[in-house]
């Protein structure tokens, strides 16, 4: 089994003192990784983002949780995390996702394609990103996109190029993580009609162990060396977490207390019963690296001390 990481997913700052200043914290409670989010909406722009979270600490690894892959080209995907990684002397991990919220395609004036679509595009434009990150020049023809002879400056430290996470919930969308990937990030969900209301039935334990065992079975050899990671949504520090766990059922009313204690997408209970949840998620799931939500820091940073590196 891999030793744990953890990450924190960062919401918006309104100054460079404030966003600084999380990044320090974040490294100084232990954490591995700062991700940012990629939305049309009051957020820091990724990438400059992190080049500047990353100029603010010393070692903590920074990432894109995920890129929108509809807002850019792949070839300028690639050359800014080609880029950034060089800045960030090799802390980049590069995440990548297939795009959900319509009302942030309308409003930039971008076509909102279905699912299976976005994730062929997806597909594309990874196999793009991943030739022009070893330096080599890239002739690509594809359904959406075309590169002829491309090649990128500047080449990434990272060799042969930053770790490539790719994540969502769907099945063609983990089919492709599985086959392209170095990190396979678990959502658990499904955003349905236009990304305006969030389906939950994928964290059911059953759920997960279909979409781990679709995982594995794409990925045959390269399973081994695959890092999976959840996406927590949700942290509560409690003494009585079934009273917790009731509450949060009245709230999203598509899952049981009982399913909601046992996600791997929600984490409630004391510290140890925490650390106990996720020693057993990753005997189960092989999950490993753990992503919370930025809200939760100061409540989850007992459990990193517990687990971190272990």
């Amino acid at each position: 089994m891999k030793p744990f990481r953890f990450g924190v997913n960062v919401g918006p700052s309104r100054s460079r003192a404030e966003w600084t200043e999380k990044a320090r914290r974040i490294e100084a409670l232990g954490f591995d990784v700062l991700t940012v989010p990629d939305h049309l909406a009051e957020l820091l722009a990724p990438f400059p983002a992190l080049v500047s979270a990353a100029d603010a600490s010393t070692s903590i690894r920074v990432g894109t949780n995920v890129l929108n892959n509809d807002f850019r080209h792949p070839v300028l995907v690639a050359r800014e995390a080609a880029t950034v990684d060089l800045l960030t002397e090799g802390r980049l991990e590069l995440g990548l996702g297939a795009g959900h919220v319509k009302e942030e395609y309308d409003g930039a004036g971008l076509v909102y394609d279905r699912g299976g679509t976005r994730v062929e595009r997806l597909a594309e434009a990874t196999a793009i990103i991943k030739g022009l990150m070893t330096g080599e020049p890239v002739t690509f023809a594809g359904r959406h996109y075309r590169v002829t002879g491309h090649k990128i400056h500047p080449r990434p430290v990272q060799q042969p190029r930053p770790p490539i996470a790719v994540a969502g919930n769907g099945h063609r969308l983990l089919t492709l993580a599985a086959r392209e990937a170095d990190i396979i990030g678990f959502s658990g969900i499904t955003f349905r009609r236009g990304g305006t209301f969030p389906d939950l039935s994928a964290w059911k334990v059953s759920a997960v162990d279909e979409r781990v065992q679709l995982v594995r079975a794409v990925a045959g050899e390269r399973f081994a060396g695959l890092e999976l990671n959840p996406l927590v949504q949700r942290v509560v520090v409690v003494d009585d977490r079934r009273r917790a766990a009731e509450e949060l059922a009245r709230h999203w009313n598509q899952l049981t207390p009982e399913e909601i204690l046992e996600s791997p997408f929600v984490l409630i209970g004391t510290i140890d019963q925490m650390v106990e949840d996720l020693l057993r998620r990753r005997e189960r799931w092989g999950f490993s690296y753990f992503t919370i939500f930025e809200p939760y820091l100061t409540a989850f940073a007992p459990v990193v001390g517990r687990l971190h590196g272990k």
